[in-house]
């Protein structure tokens, strides 16, 4: 039995042939063909059959299709198709496919060449051609699993159609090829090869116009349609046409000599480029940057030169090789590929040595007449050596994985009719590249497309949950994503949610990111090791820094906040940044602020585990942790005014300078993951005092932002770690700022709770201005419960205790719940005065935000004084404020009174837009309060 795809698809049974009726089932086979002798799953076969949408019968019709071809390649030898745990797997005996037939006599064509064998080259070549029949699968166009493998089986084609004829040039077998190679130039107008062919062949006969015809028609179309002159083959074989050189007797095949006679063709141009991914998917951005460089118009100028860098398994090489082989058209003598081996297993390979091996593969297709120029010994003559060589000629160099940029400076052409890609771990900035791209992992469509194509789009879509959990495991990487595919191809049984579930397992992803040969922690290692091992002193450092940051993988880190935990100057841990980022170990924002890509920062933090001692460690979280509590101190006291424990310590690098209170709340909201998970680290560390210190230090952000929730969450960690440690001083505040938050919350019992037991430590330690400031805290929440007199009688005690212990610090505050005091108790005088002297103590600091609040208060005291305009105007300032702040609850708090001012002097419907929005706002950021508050307004205006 035979398969044909070297054209349409055919089986031949002896000298007939088995029909395979109907496309579906043709398109069965075919894939399977395609992938003989290897099991081929359900998923890729259903998808090949109907795309990516298969219909709800599409399983038991697969299942009768491949019982219908199991009985029509039924022979004597058995059961050829069979079904295997992981698809059905189609056996192939050798000899019975034609491209396997194809493949072969190319190889050995191929070997034949090199030997410069034109005997064998000629009956190889010839062998393989006649199993061409025309386009390989020609009925099947839109096969995804026939684009690739058809592709090659063309261009191999050509490549056989040019060794032949070569051959029969070397041969003397000039008769007859005349008619072929015309009618090969027509389909080819810019294939070089031919062109030379036909002209050395017209000129044997003595057809001299003819040949120089031929190479003005070339010529005109190459600098017309590419903007490029032809290449050092073509002006070859015209310089012999135009010397008279080419012999016109015709040798015949016992004198031809193994050696290139007189008129001989060079032979073919090094083809080095590794096989690419089929399934390559993405990067469109990427590689139409890479076609611009290599496409562009050809002058005098330096050369094309293209660095493409990214952290490992990031897809540079694949990326790379894919753009070579789509445009390798452009370079018809050749393309040249080494992995400079920069980073992973083995020694870097030396520019010296690589410079003889592309010296040796461009003289093998020069044709020389005589020895080959020998190549020099020193490097630099190397290096001018290639350039000389190159000069004439349009090949592409693909650099792959590259340390540095001395690796790769002696190995680049002298003008830009050649074109380089370079691939790198490192930025290599020092190169003069035309184009520097650098890789981010895939986008999620990129990585969804990417994940179907390595295990079936079907298997896919019918498991959304585990596609979402397994993206987030492989976090974009082209590496990871590409061994799930074959884990998951490799067990067809498995759904994506099994594989996720072993992603999350407590042995971290990167164990079980492994398959074969292929395993993201040893793509990792090689950048890290790298550094690890260097000569280099500063490159030593930095893989230690990368180990102590690995400790806060999942955060993104400042140069002051990276020189606290790494214990260095700042300037230095700033280039210690810089070389991880320009290495692909870190990546970097716009606003020099650093973190890791997910899988990296886990395979850190193992290193740390493993590199780093355990009191190593926790020094460089506690000098974190430190930083943090006195940054925040910094951040409080710009904010406004407040009081609290103070910490000892210095701080292990300098602490930020806020130029406005704006500044301190925005920096706060920037660090708080960070923060949460040092107070996390601090609980289970020496130093259980940070985890509460950090959260007491959060009031003047909370005063913005309480209504996440984030600052009740820090606060519950730290009244459980005061309570274990029995920290009284920790209990006290902790409970004070509890308070504070259940207060914000209207959360009015477990407010009063809460300052209650904050009240009795603070007696307990003698503290009468924290007593005061709790006073006044219970004030304002028994407002809330409409107990005006009791909050009024608290808020006196407050001011009069507050005045005898002369706290500056606490006189916005005590003064603000005085303030509010006597204007829910209806003394709206009083209550304006004291408004007044707080927005005066609010200004001068500068506080925006305790402005706004009073502006706020202020305008509902000017409504029960009836003085409409500067209620409304005061409000206006107010609110205005606090949209510019982004403060949620503020913008809330100042609508419901701004619609409180509209309903009393009869504004109808501008206190139910008011009321309206503030449900709104609460609604949308989780505020039941003013929810309460404006349904209350509403319902009070639809009894009107």
């Amino acid at each position: 039995m035979l398969f044909g795809l070297l054209g349409s698809l055919v089986v031949r049974i002896g000298h007939g042939e088995r029909a395979v009726n109907g496309l579906k089932l043709r398109t069965l086979l075919a894939v399977l063909l395609l992938e003989a002798n290897q099991p081929v799953s359900v998923d890729r076969l259903k998808t090949a059959l109907w795309g990516d949408r298969p219909p709800a019968a599409a399983t038991p019709s697969l299942h009768n299709m491949v019982a219908r071809l199991r009985t029509l390649l039924a022979d004597e030898g058995g059961d050829r198709l069979r079904s295997t745990p992981l698809g059905y797997l189609l056996k192939v005996a050798e000899g019975e496919l034609d491209t396997e037939l194809f493949d072969r006599s190319v190889g050995n064509a191929r070997q034949a060449l090199l030997r410069e064998d034109w005997k064998s080259l000629h009956q190889e070549s010839a062998a393989a051609l006649a199993l061409w029949r025309g386009v390989p699968l020609a009925e099947l166009p839109d096969l995804p699993q026939a684009q690739a493998p058809r592709q090659q089986w063309l261009d191999a084609r050509l490549q056989l159609l040019e060794w032949r004829i070569e051959a029969e040039l070397r041969l003397g077998h000039v008769p007859g090829l005349v008619p072929e190679l015309t009618r090969l130039v027509v389909e080819h107008p810019l294939h070089e090869v031919f062109h030379a062919q036909l002209m050395l062949a017209l000129d044997r006969l003595g057809q001299r116009s003819e040949a120089l015809e031929t190479y003005q028609r070339l010529r005109r179309a190459l600098v017309e349609e590419l903007g490029i002159e032809p290449g050092p083959r073509v002006r070859a074989a015209h310089e012999r046409v135009l010397g008279g050189e080419a012999d016109t007797q015709e040798p015949t095949a016992d004198t031809a000599g193994p050696g290139p006679g007189p008129g001989a063709l060079v032979i073919a141009p090094p083809a080095q480029l590794p096989i690419g991914h089929s399934d390559f998917t993405g990067r469109q951005a990427e590689l139409r940057a890479l076609g611009g460089l290599l496409k562009a118009p050809l002058d005098d100028g330096a050369p094309r030169v293209a660095v493409v860098s990214g952290m490992g398994g990031i897809g540079k090489t694949a990326l790379a090789v894919h753009a070579g082989h789509g445009m390798k058209h452009l370079f018809p003598d050749g393309q040249l590929y080494a992995d400079l081996r920069g980073f992973g297993a083995g020694p870097v390979r030396d520019p010296h040595d690589l410079l003889a091996v592309f010296l040796t593969a461009l003289s093998q297709s020069a044709g020389h007449e005589g020895p080959a120029q020998p190549i020099p010994e020193h490097t630099d003559d190397r290096a001018a050596l290639l350039r000389t060589v190159l000069a004439g000629r349009r090949v592409l160099l693909v650099l792959d994985n590259a340390r540095d940029s001395a690796q790769v400076l002696p190995l680049l052409p002298g003008n830009n009719r050649c074109a380089v890609i370079v691939t790198t771990r490192n930025t290599l900035t020092d190169l003069p590249a035309g184009v520097q791209l650098s890789l981010a992992p895939l986008d999620v469509e990129e990585q969804r497309a990417l994940l179907s194509r390595l295990c079936g789009s079907d298997r896919v879509r019918q498991d959304p949950d585990g596609e979402l959990r397994l993206l987030a495991a492989c976090a974009g990487l082209p590496l990871a994503l590409r061994i799930a595919g074959a884990r998951l191809s490799a067990r067809p049984a498995w759904s994506l949610s099994t594989l996720a579930q072993r992603l999350d397992d407590s042995r971290g992803r990167l164990q079980a990111l492994s398959v074969g040969q292929l395993a993201v922690d040893a793509s990792f290692a090689t950048s890290y090791l790298a550094l690890r091992d260097s000569d280099d002193a500063l490159e030593r450092e930095a893989a230690r820094a990368f180990r102590l940051l690995g400790l806060w993988s999942g955060h993104v880190l400042g140069v002051d906040a990276a020189a606290a935990l790494l214990d260095r100057p700042p300037g230095h841990t700033a280039d210690l940044l810089e070389l991880l980022a320009d290495a692909h170990l870190l990546q970097s924002s716009d606003r020099l602020r650093y973190g890791f890509h997910d899988l990296l920062g886990e395979f850190a933090a193992a290193r740390a585990l493993r590199e780093e001692p355990p009191g190593i460690r926790e020094a460089a979280c506690l000098r974190l942790g430190i930083w943090y509590t006195v940054s925040l101190e910094t951040a409080a006291a710009v904010i406004g005014p407040g009081s609290g424990p103070k910490i000892e310590d210095a701080p292990a690098a300098p602490v930020p300078v806020f130029t406005d209170p704006q500044h301190a709340v925005e920096w706060c909201r920037q660090e708080l993951p960070v923060i949460k998970e040092a107070i996390h680290r601090a609980a289970e560390s020496s130093r259980t005092d940070l985890a509460w210190r950090l959260p007491v230090w959060l009031l003047g952000y909370a005063h913005t932002y309480w209504w996440t929730g984030e600052w009740a969450a820090c606060l519950a960690m730290a009244l459980k770690t005061a309570q274990e440690s029995d920290d009284r001083l920790g209990l006290a505040w902790t409970l004070r700022r509890l308070g504070a938050c259940h207060g914000m919350a209207f959360r009015t019992e477990e407010s009063i709770e809460a300052l209650e037991a904050a009240l009795a430590l603070f007696e307990g330690l003698g503290d009468d201005a924290g007593k005061a400031a709790l006073l006044g805290n219970l004030s304002l929440v028994h407002s809330q419960r409409d107990q005006f007199d009791l909050a009024l009688a608290y808020a006196l005690q407050a001011w009069e205790l507050h005045q005898r212990t002369g706290d500056d610090q606490n006189t916005a505050s005590t003064l603000s719940a005085l303030a509010q005091a006597y204007l829910w108790t209806g003394d709206f005088e009083t209550a304006e005065t004291h408004f007044r002297s707080l927005l005066a103590i609010c200004r001068d600091l500068g506080n925006l935000a305790h402005v706004a609040v009073t502006l706020a208060n202020l305008g509902d005291a000017l409504r029960g004084l009836g003085r409409r305009d500067e209620a409304l105007a005061a409000l206006d300032e107010s609110l205005s404020i606090r949209r510019r702040l982004g403060d949620m609850s503020g913008i809330a708090d100042a609508l419901v009174i701004t619609g409180r001012v509209h309903t009393h002097f009869g504004q109808w419907s501008q206190a139910r837009t008011c009321y309206a929005h503030a449900v709104e706002m609460g609604r949308d950021h989780n505020m039941p309060h003013y929810v309460k508050q404006g349904r209350t307004g509403l319902e009070q205006l639809s009894r009107r």
